[in-house]
């Protein structure tokens, strides 16, 4: 399985809401003590453990298609998960689909646009700013002080997740890991 989590390269944004799922990633290579590949040729940092590929794709939010495609056409990958932040949720909600639309989330309209939109996909709340002119700013800005003192414990809950599902049927994932706002 190939689990990617999306965001964008660079200290500016290492601790900015957009990019949750790197966050969710480096969690997942500590736990696991994933190996680091080669990954020039991938446009990524890709870590290996057991037979599963962890991918930080380092092309900017808005390419974040090639580098998955690159990875999975190389190793022959059937299944994706991707990790991503969403607005439409209130931050710490969790929720799993598989397919469906991108939201205007245009890590998701890159990949749709080069693997299709049938991967599992884990939705991870961030909230939204209060007028839509902020999308943008808000996106790439730090998660507020009170959200921060949750933030490990909703990574955690995510990486629970992701673990759970490398065994489990989606639906199971969904219906034990789902949640509408963090359960601290």
């Amino acid at each position: 399985m190939l689990i990617v989590g999306l965001g964008n390269p660079g200290s500016d944004y290492a601790q900015t809401r957009h990019n949750i799922g790197f966050m969710v990633i480096d969690a997942l290579i500590c736990r696991h003590h994933a190996t680091k590949l080669s990954s020039s040729s991938f446009s990524g940092e890709l870590y290996k453990f057991k037979n599963h590929f962890l991918l930080k794709p380092l092309t900017y939010m808005n390419l974040s298609g090639e580098s998955v495609t690159k990875v999975k056409q190389f190793y022959k990958i059937e299944e994706t998960v991707v990790i991503h932040d969403d607005l439409d949720l209130p931050f710490g909600a969790l929720r799993f689909k598989k397919g469906g639309g991108h939201g205007g989330h245009n890590g998701l309209k890159s990949i749709d646009s080069k693997i299709s939109r049938e991967y599992i996909r884990i939705r991870v709340g961030i909230g939204k700013p209060e007028h839509k002119g902020e999308v943008a700013s808000y996106v790439l800005s730090p998660f507020f002080e009170d959200e921060q003192k949750n933030l490990k414990d909703l990574i955690e809950k995510v990486c629970d997740a992701v673990e759970f599902l490398l065994t489990h049927p989606l639906d199971e994932t969904s219906s034990k890991y789902t949640q509408k706002r963090l359960q601290c």
